[in-house]
């Protein structure tokens, strides 16, 4: 006699687990998101101070195209902040190892495959000082993970701060050198302070500086570095040949003197 399989048999869990893996799929990332909150900046010594960090990494690692840099632009990493509209803007940010010749509106992890950013800065300010000490800087420490977290109020020349993540996945604050500066090991730069004038306005600047202690200067400061070296050289061969004329001049007397007709 033969037994038929049961109905329960035919609809097995394993059956129903392999259709499900063979049809199921992830829902896909939001795509309506926001790049601009219409929000300026604190203050426009602010807007500078992020422009010169931003541009100053540009002209340090010069021709590199394997790094991306930003200022005051959305980081999305997750669906719920995306659906929350729980911006995360840093003042200053930059990921290494990336093409960074692709444009970008905002920096969408899910779209730079799980990448976070290696260095982050914020430009604080007495209203925005226990946020960016408490609750950004526990949101870079434990979902980012970013290496190198500093903050720094450009109207207060005595307040960077700065913390490097240890292997316990914790941020320890970072010893000052004996010129204030902090270390950035993400970049291999110091950030420290920097007084002088930059557009048009006169303030003491956070600042990147190599290894050696030398200033990374911004592009037209490079460009004036180099303008100025172009003309001592100019400057050095000018009197090289005046030097030598004047040798010839000396010469040729001294023949003269000797009866000698040149």
């Amino acid at each position: 006699m033969t037994i038929a399989k049961s109905d329960e048999t035919a609809t097995s869990p394993a059956l129903i687990e392999e259709d499900f893996e063979d049809f199921w799929e992830p829902p896909p990332p939001p795509t309506d998101l926001i790049f601009d909150d219409g929000e300026p900046l604190e203050s426009n010594r602010h807007r500078i101070a992020m422009n010169v960090l931003i541009r100053s990494l540009q002209e340090g690692y010069g021709e590199r195209d394997d790094f991306y840099t930003g200022g005051n632009m959305f980081i999305y990493f997750s669906r719920e902040q995306a659906k929350n509209r729980d911006f995360r803007g840093p003042d200053f940010f930059a990921v290494l190892n990336v093409d960074g010749k692709r444009e970008r509106q905002g920096w969408v992890i899910w779209e730079e495959e799980g990448r976070y950013p290696d260095v982050i800065v914020e430009l604080t300010s007495p209203s925005t000082a226990r946020t960016d000490k408490v609750r950004k800087k526990a949101i870079y420490e434990g979902t980012f993970r970013t290496p190198d977290y500093f903050i720094y109020d450009p109207f207060d020349g005595n307040s960077l701060q700065g913390w490097h993540l240890g292997a316990d996945q914790r941020y320890h604050s970072l010893e000052r050198n004996e010129r204030g500066w902090l270390w950035c090991e993400s970049l291999g730069y110091w950030l420290g302070t920097w007084e002088g004038t930059i557009d048009r306005e006169t303030a003491i600047w956070a600042r990147f500086y190599d290894p050696e202690g030398n200033l990374i200067p911004l592009p037209e400061e490079a460009a004036q570095e180099q303008a100025a070296a172009a003309q001592e050289q100019l400057n050095a061969t000018q009197q090289a040949l005046e030097a030598e004329r004047q040798r010839s001049q000396q010469l040729e007397a001294r023949l003269r003197e000797m009866g000698i007709d040149l």
